[in-house]
């Protein structure tokens, strides 16, 4: 509602109010009061319908009071629309042909990266490779043979004493043989592989009862080449080797530990490590002067381990297997180099860490593999053949086997230690069933003889 709509309403409210309250007035007015009640503190009735009626004026006359209108802004001035151009007359689109299918997608294979590609070593070729000559044995001496030999002063065979017991004992056996059976002086020239090998090309020793390949491969085929040597047959059998033996209680300990490759890892090299190698594997390898001392080195390098293990190069096969001996009574972490036929492999618990199988080619350049088994041949100097041609008859029979050797190097063990002098005579004498089988007859009987009355051969060196 607008001011004066409100105005009429509040006036016509006003009026009814003052109607009503005159009303009121007239019915309860009581009798004509005596002049002297009168109060005028209760103003009559119409007093104060009138104060209301000015209120209910004083309320519409603010109702009514109107703010001034806003100034008036004139609109802008229209702009006429632009002329209307008419839109251009539609041409229907072309029929529409639909294109051909799509042919059925056939997805490409799978990409499969290339490997990185790690150019091969260049290859050192092998050595070329000469077979042993079929050996033919040298039949029995002829009477004239015979004669003819023992009319001269027969001349001294000597031994190559190898560091090694069981070679020392097969040459007491065969010394006592040789003397006391066919009546030829001998004597020892005591020394590593590599040096007595050489020493037999040029005729002294002129025999050596163990010949381990492929350790000697490369001088083996150039002797033989040059015929500066003569293979007579097998001496102990076939034989293992390896750099990384360890006592069978320290896998049981570490059943991780089965690996050449375990000793890059940190816990088994601080295992290994001593203060002498400070932080690195401690490696027990062959003896100096060894062909194997070598071969281990190069295996070591061809592995990768240069950086993980210290080689100690013993200085004697006894200080070899006393390392050991003394690690395994007291129960101590040891690792290094062993074979099947030397004494902590007859006497130990022991076990080989895996190494990757051998081959040629690998032989050949790295050496990252096992060692090949060992052929253990007897070789003697070709001048043998005539100066003591019954001799080499025997040495082509002989047939000290390794099931022989742990039956003799058992014995010593458990006789305090016996030397190899104590073990020939032992076992020539609890044994003549087999020895019996390499020599003549009248051979025999003069060893047995000489067996009997307790005799020692001339040539053996002292215990």
């Amino acid at each position: 509602m607008g001011v004066a709509e409100w105005t009429l309403v509040l006036t016509g409210i006003g009026v009814l109010i003052a109607a009503i309250v005159a009303a009121v007035q007239y019915v309860i007015r009581p009798a004509r009061p005596e002049p002297h009640r009168m109060n005028r503190s209760h103003p009559p009735m119409r007093t104060i319908a009138a104060a209301i009626l000015s209120l209910l004026a004083m309320a519409a006359a603010a109702c009514g009071s109107t703010p001034p209108l806003p100034t008036y802004t004139p609109l802008p001035t229209l702009v006429p629309l632009a002329t209307h151009t008419p839109l251009p007359t539609h041409t229907p689109a072309a029929t529409y042909t639909p294109l051909a299918p799509l042919p059925t997608y056939t997805p490409l294979p799978t990409h499969t990266p290339a490997a990185t590609y790690t150019p091969l070593p260049t290859l050192t070729p092998l050595p070329t490779y000469t077979p042993l000559p079929t050996y033919t044995p040298y039949p029995t001496a002829s009477a004239e043979a015979q004669t003819a030999v023992s009319d001269r002063e027969k001349a001294t065979i000597v031994f190559g004493d190898l560091n090694w017991t069981s070679a020392q004992l097969q040459n007491r056996v065969a010394q006592y043989i040789v003397e006391k059976g066919y009546g030829y002086p001998t004597e020892v020239v005591f020394g590593a592989t590599l040096p007595l090998f050489q020493g037999l090309r040029r005729g002294n020793p002129q025999v050596l009862m163990e010949n381990w390949l492929p350790n000697l491969r490369e001088f083996w085929n150039e002797a033989l080449a040059k015929g500066e040597l003569v293979p007579l047959g097998t001496s102990l059998g076939k034989d293992w080797q390896s750099s990384f033996v360890i006592p069978a209680y320290l896998q049981e300990q570490y059943p991780d530990l089965d690996s050449w490759e375990d000793l890059k890892d940190d816990k088994f090299k601080e295992l290994f490590a001593t203060t002498e190698t400070r932080g690195k594997v401690r490696l027990v390898s062959c003896v100096i002067g060894w062909t194997c001392e070598v071969d281990v080195a190069d295996q070591i390098a061809g592995y990768g381990l240069t950086d993980h293990v210290h080689i100690i190069n013993p200085g004697s096969h006894p200080a070899l297997n006393a390392d050991l001996y003394g690690a395994y009574e007291r129960g101590e972490p040891w690792i290094g180099y062993q074979w099947s036929i030397n004494d902590p492999a007859l006497v130990l618990d022991i076990t080989r860490l895996q190494e990757p199988p051998y081959s040629d080619e690998c032989w050949a350049t790295t050496k990252a593999c096992a060692f090949q088994d060992s052929t253990i041949l007897i070789v003697v100097h070709p001048d043998l053949l005539t100066d003591a041609p019954d001799v080499v008859d025997m040495l082509w029979k002989w047939d000290f086997n390794v099931d022989i050797y742990q039956v003799v190097r058992s014995w010593m063990i458990e006789t305090d230690g016996s030397g190899e002098n104590d073990a020939a005579l032992w076992w020539l004498s609890e044994n003549a069933d087999i020895w019996s089988e390499w020599v003549t007859d009248e051979a025999a009987d003069s060893i047995q003889t000489a067996l009997d009355t307790n005799e020692i051969p001339d040539g053996w060196p002292p215990q």
